[in-house]
């Protein structure tokens, strides 16, 4: 793999050798990565391992660790914010200005970082002046904040690290930094990998980036050809063309012209139905909060219920909202144990998964590998067999054969095969 000066783009990334679907073409730790606020008390701090009686640090009381191994392991990264986030309690700073904090001190630290393999932290583009004024504005709000956040380690810019521009450097982690997610593509943290920064954007992309911890794995998901350029999706597809442009443009300053974007590839689907319904569903959805109790759950399914029932006759289930609509319905189900229900919701889900993420796409292994999973509570083995072996062939192409993920699914898929195997001894 090598950087190269990819036309109307800036720097990109190519290939010296061809590559197969499923090829793991890069593996990096990052540069400086945090938990996300989200998920503080939940992951552990090192590793983003997701477990219960996590311990605490026992200065910040904020910070925790799988083990005193993983504690250790992060003490570096975490011992001269710590008595920042003492400092401030009992606030706490928002994503990117712990992100940033945690950047200020490697420096500092003049600590190397394979990951700068490629691109170092300094080569990164910031794009400040293609920033929108609002933007602008916010970085600068967030460069205040930061300096609030750091006072007690750093009292003025004399002690900041070598001709380092603050401002500049929330700009770079805007366009660079990556959400950081668990083998469920849910985000855990944020992080910086300055040679992934070199990937372009493609709504229709040759690789795909999984995590597994803090660690980025970038795998091939079709025939690449030596020297064509690699590139990945910054944003979730699932959107217009129009919107996934404006999501760019504001966050990245580039406009897309990928044949995706260009042909408008899938927008007529994605907005079938009935115009006046679908607006309704996608302002309701805006204005949802996420739950956070029992309570709350059921109240948020009703409403899921209720639009759902309006909208049945005016919207397919591949018009986004109305699939978002099911996909929030599910979750409410899970949540609330009602496991029977979820399966209708999730099966629903599954065709315009297909049809949205086609070919090799982790989103849709894991959507497929949450319904088998529902369908294995209700005893039904082969086809949760059927959808996981779905997933597997997908997954060992996104994720490769070691990840953790896939490594559940055999044994979900061992279970399956041993239900079967019962269900056949009662016919008997």
């Amino acid at each position: 793999m090598e950087k190269f000066a990819s036309p109307g783009k800036g720097n990109g990334l190519r290939l010296s050798k061809h590559a197969k679907p499923g090829e793991l073409l890069y593996r990096a730790e990052p540069f400086a990565y945090s938990v996300t606020k989200k998920r503080l008390g939940g992951v552990c701090e090192r590793c983003l391992c997701r477990k219960d009686g996590l311990l605490r640090c026992s200065q910040c009381k904020v910070a925790r660790y799988c083990n005193l191994q993983c504690q250790k392991e992060a003490w570096q990264d975490h011992k001269r914010e710590c008595k920042c986030i003492r400092n401030i309690d009992p606030n706490f700073p928002p994503d990117s200005v712990r992100l940033v904090g945690r950047i200020i001190f490697k420096l500092l630290r003049q600590s190397t970082c394979p990951s700068e393999e490629l691109y170092s932290f300094s080569d990164l583009q910031s794009n400040f002046e293609k920033l929108s004024e609002e933007m602008q504005e916010g970085l600068g709000c967030l460069t205040r904040a930061l300096q609030l956040y750091l006072k007690v380690e750093i009292h003025d810019t004399s002690q900041l690290p070598p001709g380092i521009d603050v401002l500049q450097t929330f700009a770079k982690v805007t366009c660079n930094c990556f959400s950081i997610s668990n083998g469920e593509v849910q985000d855990v943290g944020v992080g910086l990998y300055p040679s992934m920064s070199l990937l372009n954007n493609s709504c229709d992309p040759n690789c795909v980036i999984v995590f597994e911890g803090p660690q980025l794995y970038l795998h091939s998901i079709r025939e690449i050809q030596i020297g064509e350029e690699l590139t990945i999706s910054y944003i979730d597809t699932m959107m217009p063309s129009t919107e996934r442009q404006q999501q760019l443009e504001r966050q990245y300053c580039f406009e897309c012209d990928c044949p995706m974007c260009c042909t408008h590839s899938k927008d007529a689907v994605m907005l079938a139905g009935d115009e006046q319904a679908w607006k309704e569903v996608k302002e309701a959805i805006n204005k949802m909060t996420a739950p956070k109790s029992q309570e709350e759950w059921k109240q948020a399914l009703v409403k899921y219920q209720t639009l759902l029932k309006n909208t049945s006759t005016l919207l397919p289930d591949t018009n986004i909202y109305q699939l978002k609509l099911l996909d929030l319905a599910m979750d409410a189900c899970i949540n609330l144990g009602l496991l029977e229900e979820a399966l209708i919701y999730g099966n629903r889900t599954l065709e315009p998964y297909r049809f949205y993420y086609s070919g090799f796409h982790p989103l849709r292994a894991v959507q497929l590998m949450r319904v088998a999973k529902l369908q294995y509570s209700q005893d039904m083995f082969p086809q949760a067999l059927e959808t996981l072996k779905q997933a597997y062939d997908i997954m060992t192409v996104t994720h490769g054969a070691e990840h953790s993920l896939v490594q559940n699914l055999m044994m979900l898929k061992e279970d399956c095969e041993a239900g079967i195997t019962a269900q056949s001894g009662l016919q008997i």
